[in-house]
């Protein structure tokens, strides 16, 4: 990448830090391409399935992987890359890309910001919680980190999802593209690999023109919950973890709660 391009990117990822607190999700303009055609893929920041690219910085990134065929390896774009993958695809078959970045933080200035986002992830009575450690409810501060995953098909796109070993992950329990899925497509959300129970599974559907739905589900006593898709719609499916940090990131970010963000993207064939 030449120096502007750089400088495009790095201004980009300026661009990208107002809005730390809303999703994160590998996205693509095409997410069924055929054997030997390129897959462009993004990481991006925003909301409603709507945001900005974000460029590739190892400091960010703890890893980032594909799974096809010839099993699992690591992507290794060059520094200021968007897109992170950008490469012709020969294995035939289910592609998935997984990302995980490196903790990063915002500070929360007023209650009233936190509390609407805590309510809008369906994280409970946080109050309380919050009180309970005696916490300031000004000026405090949240560190997050993401684990995302997006479902490509190669020619026929055959092939399973499964759990990639992320510390908060959501895995379709069947193939977008070669199963039937006119009844909602199961999906499993996991927490320390342990199926997470009454969940809150946020869904963007976002059709061909751009314009996106959003609404929710909850997952069963078994982790799964059903989302209603439907063919040539994308989807980002997101879910939430908050928790009190360890005593050793909350010393290195001074954060008083910890996120862990959850995407899944894939289209419906």
């Amino acid at each position: 990448m030449n120096l502007k391009n750089l400088l495009v990117a790095a201004s980009m990822t300026f661009v990208a830090a107002p809005l730390v607190a809303h999703e994160f999700w590998i996205d693509s303009k095409k997410y069924q391409v055929e054997i030997g055609e390129n897959i462009a893929a993004f990481t991006k920041n925003g909301q409603n399935f709507k945001g900005v690219d974000l460029a590739y910085f190892t400091r960010r990134v703890v890893l980032f992987d594909r799974i096809d065929a010839d099993g699992r390896m690591a992507v290794v774009p060059r520094l200021g890359d968007s897109p992170v993958f950008d490469k012709a695809v020969e294995n035939e078959g289910l592609l998935t890309l997984v990302y995980q970045s490196t903790p990063d933080k915002l500070t929360y200035k007023e209650w009233a910001k936190f509390d609407k986002f805590a309510k809008h992830k369906a994280f409970g009575d946080v109050l309380e919680k919050h009180r309970a450690r005696g916490l300031n409810e000004e000026e405090f501060k949240e560190t997050y980190s993401r684990f995302a995953k997006g479902l490509f098909a190669v020619g026929s796109g055959a092939g399973q999802d499964a759990q990639q070993g992320l510390e908060v992950e959501i895995v379709a329990l069947k193939n977008p593209y070669t199963d039937d899925v006119s009844e909602g497509l199961p999906v499993q959300v996991f927490y320390r690999e342990m199926p997470r129970i009454n969940a809150q599974v946020e869904i963007f559907e976002r059709s061909a023109d751009g314009v996106t739905e959003v609404s929710t589900v909850q997952t069963n006593a078994q982790g799964i919950a059903i989302v209603p898709v439907k063919s040539g719609y994308a989807y980002l499916l997101d879910n939430v973890v908050l928790r009190k940090p360890s005593k050793a990131l909350a010393a290195e970010t001074g954060a008083v709660w910890e996120t862990l963000w959850a995407a899944l993207t894939f289209e419906v064939r």
